[in-house]
C-alpha cells in the first residue's frame, strides 16, 4: 500500500513544525511476522516491547547488541499439524533477547522461568498478590536508564482476573520493575517499585502510566534531545493519551514526576489532561530525524486499523489519525491490537512495527490453532525530504 497524505493538524496558536505532511509507504513484513511463527517451547504471546539493552534507541542502531523483547500472557507447549498438543501452559509473562537488528532466527532466544520440575512459570509476579486476592502482571514499556547504573526498568501493570472472558479483569495498579545491569533470567534480584501511577480521573477516565515510553535524551539518540524521560498512559473509554515527564536521574523518585496539564507540568497527577485520544493501550511514540515526533498505535485500542498522529513536540499538538494499515487478519474473525514502533530494530527512513492478534473465544480458539496468537509486523518507509 502507498500513501502520499495531507492530514488537518489540531489547531495550535504557536505551532514550530509542520504536522501536515508526511509521505510514507507501508508494508507487510513478513521476515519478522515468521520469527514469531514456532512449533515448540513459546508458541504464542502479545505485548511485544522491545529496549535495546545499550539503551541507544533510534533508527539504524548499528551499535546495539542485545534487544530484550517484553510479552503478556504467553502459551508454552508443542505444537503439531497446527495444534497445541495436550500440556501446554500459560504463564503471564516472558522474555526473549535477539542479537543485532535483523530477523535471523538463530539470532532470537525465548527465555521463561521454570520450576525445579521444569514446569513453566512466570518471571514477575507482584509482591501484593495473595492467595486471597491472586494479582499478575501484564508488561507494559521499558527502557535501560543509563543515569542510573544501567538499571533497566520496566512497567508492570497489576491485573486481576475477574471471570473466564477475554475482558474479564481489572487493572488496579502498576509497579515499576527495576532490574540491575547484566542481570540474567529468572531475575531472582528483580526489585519493585509501588506507585501512585493508576490514573481514576473524574474526566478522563481509568488507566496506568506506562503504555510507551519515550527517551529524550542525547544518550538514547534523540534527535531533538531535552534531557526528560516521558510515560505515557492511555486513559478511560476514549482512549486519552496522558504523559507525565522526569529527569532520567530521578527517576525512582516519584514526588520529581511532572504532569502536562495541557498547558504546563504539574506535580499534582490529578491535573493530567489529555493530549489526544482515539490511541491503544500499549503504542510507541519515536523521535523523527527532522525533530517531529511520531505516535504509532492501533486506533481505539482494538480495531482492523494501525494508526499513527505526528506531532511537534513530546506533548503535542498532533495531526489527525493518519490510518496506515488495514489488519488483513480481522476479516478472518481475528481482532488486532496495540500496534507500536521498534526503532532499535528499523532499517534508516524505516520504522518496524508490531500489532498482536487474538479471538474472542480465545482461551478455546487457541486450542484448535496454536498460531492465532502472536505478533505480526508491517514496514513504514517514509521520506522526509
Amino acid at each position: 500500500m502507498a500513501y502520499g497524505l495531507f492530514v488537518k493538524a489540531q489547531n495550535s496558536s504557536s505551532q514550530k513544525k509542520d504536522t501536515s505532511r508526511f509521505a510514507f509507504t507501508v508494508e507487510k513484513a513478513d521476515d519478522w511476522t515468521n520469527l514469531f511463527y514456532r512449533n515448540s517451547g513459546w508458541f504464542g504471546a502479545d505485548g511485544i516491547f522491545s529496549i535495546p539493552l545499550s539503551g541507544v534507541d533510534k533508527n539504524n542502531n548499528e551499535g546495539n547488541d542485545s534487544t530484550l523483547l517484553l510479552f503478556g500472557d504467553t502459551y508454552i507447549g508443542e505444537v503439531k499439524d497446527g495444534k497445541p498438543l495436550p500440556g501446554n501452559v500459560m504463564v503471564n509473562n516472558t522474555i526473549a533477547y535477539i542479537k543485532g537488528n535483523d530477523p535471523d532466527p538463530s539470532k532470537i532466544h525465548f527465555h521463561y522461568k521454570q520450576s525445579k520440575d521444569g514446569t513453566p512459570e512466570t518471571f514477575f509476579v507482584p509482591q501484593t498478590s495473595t492467595v486471597k486476592k491472586p494479582q499478575l502482571f501484564w508488561l507494559g514499556d521499558g527502557f535501560v536508564n543509563k543515569e542510573l547504573n544501567n538499571t533497566l526498568y520496566i512497567f508492570g501493570y497489576k491485573v486481576e482476573r475477574t471471570g473466564a472472558g477475554v475482558f474479564d479483569f481489572i487493572e488496579p495498579g502498576v509497579s515499576i520493575i527495576a532490574i540491575p545491569k547484566g542481570s540474567k533470567p529468572p531475575f531472582s534480584n528483580q526489585r519493585q517499585i509501588e506507585t501512585s501511577l493508576n490514573i481514576k480521573n473524574a474526566t478522563l477516565g481509568e488507566g496506568n502510566m506506562g503504555a510507551g515510553i519515550l527517551v529524550n535524551t542525547k544518550w538514547a539518540g534523540a534527535s531533538n534531545p531535552d534531557g526528560y524521560v516521558y510515560v505515557y498512559g492511555c486513559i478511560g473509554k476514549d482512549k486519552n493519551l496522558v504523559v507525565a515527564r522526569v529527569k532520567p536521574k530521578e527517576f525512582e523518585s516519584l514526588s520529581k514526576w511532572a504532569y502536562w496539564n495541557g498547558n504546563a507540568w504539574s506535580k499534582n497527577i490529578n491535573d493530567l489532561r489529555s493530549i489526544t485520544n482515539g490511541v491503544s493501550n500499549e503504542l510507541s511514540m519515536t523521535a523523527l530525524p527532522d525533530g517531529r515526533y511520531l505516535l504509532v498505535f492501533q486506533v481505539l485500542g482494538l480495531s482492523d486499523k494501525v494508526g499513527m498522529r505526528i506531532a511537534q513536540s513530546p506533548v503535542g499538538p498532533f495531526s489527525d489519525i493518519i490510518e496506515i494499515y488495514a489488519t488483513p487478519e480481522w476479516k478472518e474473525g481475528i481482532w488486532t491490537y496495540n500496534a507500536k514502533a521498534h526503532p532499535n530494530l528499523s532499517k534508516p527512513g524505516e520504522l518496524l512495527i508490531s500489532y498482536n492478534t487474538i479471538t474472542p473465544d480465545f482461551w478455546n480458539d487457541i486450542q484448535k490453532d496454536a498460531h492465532i496468537y502472536r505478533p505480526r509486523f508491517i514496514k513504514l518507509k517514509f521520506d522526509l525530504k
